[in-house]
């Protein structure tokens, strides 16, 4: 039973405004047996003295794509198998490297590379994977160009693992859909409630699916205690996913008070994708990003910002999300750097921990350092909740990164 001792950590907890001083955490297997503010005589396998530096939770990030590994998603769904699969697994690398043990993946990823990763056959954070979003014809994933046909979608039968989703329409359709990528070890489900930036077809401002199209979806993943996650940007796409009990909204960048107040009323969360749109202006056409895309982002861009205030005065729960894509991957971390404008570094870091594990149902187990929880930890030179800049980057000043118990990143020097 492999046992590791942390002592002298500044202990960083989410929920308080200021790092604990002098703390003790004793890990045992993939668990955290104890937590102290004082010495603790447990004997262990490693002893690591921190002198002062920070202790804190593993990252969350909840909207990741795993295997874009290319901003056009067109062209990537025609990519050889092997070649997508390889190149995404540097791409979780780069993720654990930068402190996200936990990710959840909003499209494209399945069960086999979550597999991959907890089996060891390779390294990457903790997968959460939605299986291959759902898209109604013309919306944001279906990734046909216009034609004077239409030919044949992503559908139940591809075997493209560059796909990051599928087309499907109609009441029984979907419910099938849902049913299929449940089958395969889908943990949640993301659907399309709106237009996007990243697809040839469908304004910002279209509607996704029925709202029938919609409870259908939701009533097959509540049928499997899971939940619905939707990308949605408008008031009115937002309200209507809502209603029909979407638990949390992708992006929403163009919410309005009235609907984020509904959206706490229905505890409902939202997961911003912030520095997603600055990539996507700054490097979008550079890394291949189709025109039509690029001149969509303007749309979007500025009322991110704006967006997070009125998430917080309404009440609403945020989760961190990037939602990058291809090279665009390495701006990761950036997402606090951003949010921190506006919320202030305890409340981005709160959403990359504590949040993200109420959304992932993962309370009391990830988030936090705590007995029982489980051990994903980061070392830290820096205070994060004064500068979130020793976040930043590519875990430059991350020394040591732990997934439940095991030493993923050394660059401490005992």
């Amino acid at each position: 039973m492999p046992t590791t001792l942390f002592k002298n950590a500044k202990l960083l907890d989410p929920l308080q405004p200021d790092l604990l001083e002098g703390h003790q955490v004793l890990i045992e297997n993939d668990l955290i047996k104890e937590v102290s503010d004082r010495p603790l005589s447990a004997s262990a396998d490693r002893t690591i003295d921190l002198k002062g530096k920070t202790l804190m939770p593993g990252l969350i990030d909840l909207h990741v794509h795993a295997v874009a590994i290319e901003l056009d998603l067109a062209a990537q769904a025609r990519m050889a198998n092997v070649l997508v699969t390889l190149r995404s697994t540097m791409l979780l690398r780069g993720m654990l490297k930068r402190g996200f043990t936990t990710v959840r993946d909003a499209g494209g990823a399945g069960y086999a590379l979550k597999q991959a990763i907890d089996t060891g056959l390779t390294d990457g954070p903790r997968l959460f994977v939605s299986g291959r979003a759902l898209s109604q014809t013309g919306g944001h994933g279906d990734g046909r160009s216009r034609s004077d046909y239409l030919a044949d979608p992503t559908c139940s039968c591809c075997v493209r693992v560059g796909a990051l989703s599928r087309v499907v329409d109609g009441v029984d359709a979907v419910r099938k859909a849902v049913r299929e990528e449940l089958q395969m070890g889908a943990d949640q489900i993301k659907i399309m409630a709106s237009g996007g930036v990243a697809s040839p077809t469908d304004p910002i401002g279209a509607y996704g699916y029925s709202e029938d199209e919609i409870r259908a979806i939701v009533a097959e993943a509540r049928a499997r205690q899971t939940y619905v996650l939707a990308h949605a940007y408008t008031a009115e796409a937002i309200e209507r996913a809502v209603r029909c009990g979407v638990r949390t909204i992708e992006h929403g960048n163009l919410v309005d008070l009235p609907t984020a107040r509904l959206m706490a009323e229905q505890g409902a969360y939202v997961v911003p994708t912030l520095v997603t749109y600055e990539a996507l202006a700054s490097e979008g056409a550079k890394y291949g990003l189709p025109a039509a895309s690029v001149a969509k982002v303007a749309d979007v861009r500025d009322a991110g910002l704006r967006s997070l205030s009125i998430y917080r005065e309404a009440g609403v729960k945020m989760g961190f999300g990037t939602d990058l894509l291809g090279p665009s991957q390495r701006l990761q971390s950036d997402e606090f750097r951003i949010r921190a404008e506006v919320l202030g570094p305890q409340a981005v870091i709160a959403s990359a921990t504590i949040v993200g594990a109420e959304v992932l149902r993962m309370d009391g187990k990830l988030g936090r350092i705590a007995a029982d929880a489980l051990a994903d930890m980061l070392v830290v030179e820096g205070n994060p909740l004064r500068d979130v800049s020793c976040l930043l980057g590519q875990g430059d000043r991350i020394p040591l990164v732990m997934k439940a118990g095991k030493v993923q990143i050394d660059r401490l020097e005992e």
